[in-house]
This record gives C-alpha cells, sequence and structure tokens, in this order.
C-alpha cells in the first residue's frame, strides 16, 4: 500500500533498506553521522548501522569523494553525500578523471559502484554560488549516471537503483524539496534508471522536464488545458543519462511539437541535448520549431524577487508552448 512520506522520508528510507540488503552499502559525507544531515536526509542511520558504515567527514569534498572512489574499486558500495551539490565542485576531478573513467581506463578490470547525491540546483536566497544546476556537468561525461527526480516515490525507487548499479551515479536532488510529500508505495520499490515517465498524457505539445521545475511544468499544463485548450503532454526523462529519447520521440510524433523546460543555464544545457535529438529524429513529425524555458542566463540573485524572475515560471512556459502552437 502507498504511504505519504516527504522526500527526505523516502530517501531516508532507501538508504536503510539497501544498507540492510547489502553490508558492503556506507554512507559518507559531512555532518551525516553525529548531526544525521544537513536536511536529515540520515536521520537514525549512525545509531541504527554504527560508526563504521556511517561516516562524519572533515569540509574536504575532493578527499572524501576520492576515499570512496577507493573504496568503491575493492568492492564496497559507498553513497557519498555532498551538503549541496555546489561543493561538488571541489570534487570535480575526482567524479570526471577517476570515478568515471576507470572502468575503461583498467579494460574492465575495475568497476566504481558509487552514488554521488545531495541537493542541487536553487534553494531559497542562497546567492550564486549556492543555486546552481549541476547536472549539465556531468551529464557531458561519458561513464556517469545522472537522475534527477521529481516526485517522493522516484527519489526512492530511483536511489535503491543507484546504489545497486555497477557504474558511479550523480544523483541530484531539490534542495527545495526534501519536505515535499507525495504517495510511495510500501516494500520493495526499484524504477529502473534510464526509463522515463509520462507524468500527462496529452495530445497538442509535448513538453519535456525534470526535477523541481517538472511541477512548474504541470502547473503551466493545467492553465494550457483550462485557459487555451492546449492539452499537454509531460514527460519526466527522471534519468538524463541515459537518455530514455525513445519515449520523448514517442510524445513528439504524437503531439507534433515539443517544449523543453528546465532549471539551469540555456547555454550547453541539458535542454539543449534534447533539443537537438528531438529536431534530428522528428524533424518529419515537428510542425514548429522546438521551444526551451530555462534560467534567465545570469549567476542566481540573492534577493527572492530577482531570483524568481531567473527561474522559469508558470508564465514563462505558457507563453513558450503557445508559441510552438501557433495560439
Amino acid at each position: 500500500m502507498p504511504r505519504t512520506l516527504q522526500v527526505r522520508e523516502a530517501l531516508n528510507e532507501a538508504l536503510a533498506e539497501e544498507m540492510e540488503r547489502d553490508e558492503r552499502v556506507f554512507v559518507m559525507g559531512e555532518e551525516v553521522g553525529h548531526y544525521q544531515g544537513a536536511y536529515k536526509v540520515t536521520r537514525g542511520l549512525l545509531e541504527r548501522f554504527g560508526p563504521r558504515r556511517v561516516w562524519d567527514t572533515p569540509i574536504n569534498e575532493g578527499g572524501f569523494a576520492g576515499i570512496g572512489i577507493g573504496a568503491a574499486m575493492v568492492g564496497l558500495r559507498p553513497v557519498i553525500e555532498f551538503m549541496t551539490f555546489n561543493f561538488s565542485l571541489v570534487a570535480f576531478d575526482q567524479i570526471v578523471n577517476n570515478a568515471a573513467k576507470i572502468r575503461q581506463m583498467s579494460a574492465g578490470r575495475l568497476s566504481v559502484p558509487i552514488v554521488f547525491r545531495g541537493g542541487g540546483g536553487a534553494a531559497r536566497m542562497l546567492a550564486a554560488q549556492h543555486s546552481q544546476a549541476t547536472e549539465p556537468y556531468y551529464a557531458h561525461v561519458p561513464g556517469l549516471k545522472v537522475v534527477v527526480p521529481s516526485t517522493p516515490a522516484e527519489y526512492k525507487g530511483l536511489l535503491k537503483a543507484s546504489i545497486r548499479d555497477d557504474n558511479p551515479v550523480v544523483f541530484i536532488e531539490s534542495e527545495l524539496m526534501y519536505g515535499a510529500k507525495g504517495e510511495v508505495p510500501d516494500g520493495e520499490y526499484v524504477i529502473p534508471l534510464g526509463v522515463a515517465d509520462v507524468k500527462r498524457p496529452g495530445t497538442d505539445c509535448t513538453v519535456v522536464s525534470w526535477g523541481r521545475i517538472l511541477h512548474t511544468a504541470l502547473e503551466a499544463a493545467e492553465v494550457l488545458a483550462k485557459e487555451h485548450g492546449i492539452e499537454c503532454e509531460v514527460v519526466d526523462p527522471r534519468t538524463l543519462r541515459p537518455l530514455d529519447e525513445q519515449a520523448i520521440f514517442a510524445s513528439v510524433r504524437k503531439t507534433n511539437r515539443c517544449v523543453v523546460v528546465h532549471e539551469g543555464w540555456r547555454y550547453g544545457g541539458v535542454g539543449a541535448e534534447v533539443v537537438d535529438r528531438v529536431q534530428s529524429s522528428c524533424f518529419d513529425w515537428l510542425d514548429a520549431p522546438v521551444e526551451r524555458v530555462c534560467n534567465v542566463d545570469v549567476p542566481q540573485p540573492y534577493a527572492r524577487e530577482l531570483e524568481e524572475l531567473v527561474l522559469p515560471s508558470v508564465e514563462r512556459v505558457v507563453d513558450a508552448v503557445r508559441r510552438a502552437s501557433y495560439r
């Protein structure tokens, strides 16, 4: 039976279940133990599993990411928590040059089954250095899998799949969604990586979106249906690498129009990759150019009012769909 859980509770449940299931799984990061996590995702894990499997670390992301990679190479399954994914940039060399490449550079002799997880994207008034959507950096790199869930059930099911995967997985959570509630199935619940989900069926325009901004896209879809008679089909990739492009193509071939909505900058973003694949594989089905709705191309402001102006909004999504629909 489904239960209503917060995102942080769904993540905590996934971690506890996987640590119970496989003694090789351990958690490491800043304040994950005695403080029980900056966002309380690791609440109770230290008491339940002990200090050998829940490690509090110094403020040294490059160091503990590297320790985790080494542990994965010798058979353990680390889950590395970054207090915010902005701090993962300090460990960028370890993730990109070691975790992502060791399997190929060792001719398959070594694998790196590790999960890097933590909050990403804009929070509330945390300013430019703590409000970046970092998924484009990691989705660019072969050898990494990149996961961005959008509901509590997906946070649980996709994290469990990520921990079981034999490849390094970058698992980016929304700092604004830890308290969000939703239904989560009871018992064993795993969502395979690389499989998209249609969050809202429709016939007039495909909207591709992920993470927290997916909910902005869904709200815009309701406005478009009620006020403009446009029925959007909202497709959530859930995994950005590998990307379930066939699910997106199937939707675009049905609706003949496409709008990509995501947090992060337009230049070189994941949205540009989606647009390229859609226009190259669905060109004959498209009745209008593919539109994109992204962050305004500036560092994230601190002021609440300016922050809202930078992020994708319902109004901007509605305008983009109306342009794509020639309305």
